[in-house]
């Protein structure tokens, strides 16, 4: 697990030991070793890891990929770096799932050139769990690939398709193409041109294509997955978060704006507790980053204790579940046929 992030690494370490207590995995916080021992000390009054719990370990790091570094050069030049460092033991089978709050494109390039994509991928993607009307909404790409080409949206429905089946049992999982409108010739030329062979690969592919989707239509609850070009979908999933954000205060607020509100809302207590858990993002943890050999997954670079907890967490289930080796064999298959 990279120690980066924006609040990193506080946020990062106190995520992995709250996280550390409730999985059977080992956690490798990865970073510089004289940082790390000295928040654990400052924070726990702990001179070493091992005094919390033997499953976690540090692998020291001297470099660090910046925001604002070019994704390519970053990667190839500073090989000490914590998500380099990360990626080679993913490689090396020294881990089992990885874990980045850090620069995207640098993820995107590092899994590319480090890990390897799976045969046939040409992009892979990022491809977080939003809630949604009484289940998941799976959004496909959240920002791996800004400039998409109607190939990529194509392999990123078909990487929805096999996640969702094996992995959350969904038969025949509803996937629509995120647009301005339902009409077939609505959208730029990327959308238009991705309906077409959405529509064409569709039952070759087995792929429940539902055609167009616009935003306000994503969180109905009957979409599984909705694809998009990664800047769209960047500003989508942000947007989202935000106005998450925006409900779970304007609610807080509205509770407690007099004594009679407060009195009044005790009795719903528990179901607005259930609402706000719904409407939290942090529940859903990390992005998935599909289409590498191995399990990556993506925190958000925001990411406090508790997404880093419910990230860690997801992790686990991501790489016991085997999804990569499933997707894996399964689009390596449907690419042969």
């Amino acid at each position: 697990m990279q120690c980066g992030g924006d609040n990193a690494p506080d946020a990062t370490i106190r995520g992995a030991i709250r996280a550390v207590k409730e999985i059977k995995s080992e956690i490798i916080l990865i970073g510089n070793e004289k940082i790390i021992k000295q928040k654990i000390k400052e924070i726990y009054k702990k001179d070493d890891v091992s005094e919390i719990s033997d499953r976690l370990k540090i692998h020291n790091c001297t470099e660090t990929i910046e925001m604002e570094d070019i994704p390519t050069q970053a990667i190839r030049q500073k090989k000490d770096s914590s998500m380099v460092v990360g990626f080679n033991l993913l490689k090396q089978d020294e881990g089992d799932v990885f874990i980045s709050a850090g620069n995207s494109g640098a993820l995107l390039t590092g899994a590319t050139l480090l890990v390897g994509r799976i045969k046939g991928v040409d992009r892979p993607a990022i491809a977080p769990m939003l809630p949604s009307y009484k289940k998941g909404l799976m959004l496909i790409d959240a920002g791996a690939n800004t400039n998409c080409k109607p190939i990529n949206l194509l392999q990123f429905a078909e990487f929805a398709n096999i996640y969702l089946r094996n992995i959350y049992n969904i038969e025949k999982p509803v996937i629509g193409l995120l647009n301005i409108g339902t009409e077939e010739t609505k959208g730029n030329d990327l959308m238009k041109e991705s309906y077409k062979l959405l529509k064409e690969k569709a039952e070759e592919y087995n792929i429940n294509f539902a055609g167009n989707v616009e935003g306000r239509e994503a969180f109905s609850g009957e979409i599984d997955a909705v694809v998009t070009d990664g800047f769209t979908g960047n500003i989508f999933l942000k947007t989202v978060e935000g106005l998450g954000k925006l409900v779970k205060r304007s609610l807080t607020e509205s509770l407690k704006k007099n004594l009679l509100s407060t009195i009044a809302c005790i009795p719903a207590l528990p179901g607005i507790k259930r609402f706000t858990k719904t409407m939290d993002y942090k529940e859903y943890g990390g992005a998935l980053f599909l289409g590498v050999k191995k399990p990556v997954v993506k925190a958000h670079g925001s990411s406090d204790e508790y997404l880093f907890y419910f990230t860690i967490k997801q992790a686990e289930k991501f790489a016991e579940s085997k999804a990569v080796d499933i997707l894996k064999e399964e689009f390596e298959k449907l690419q042969k046929n």
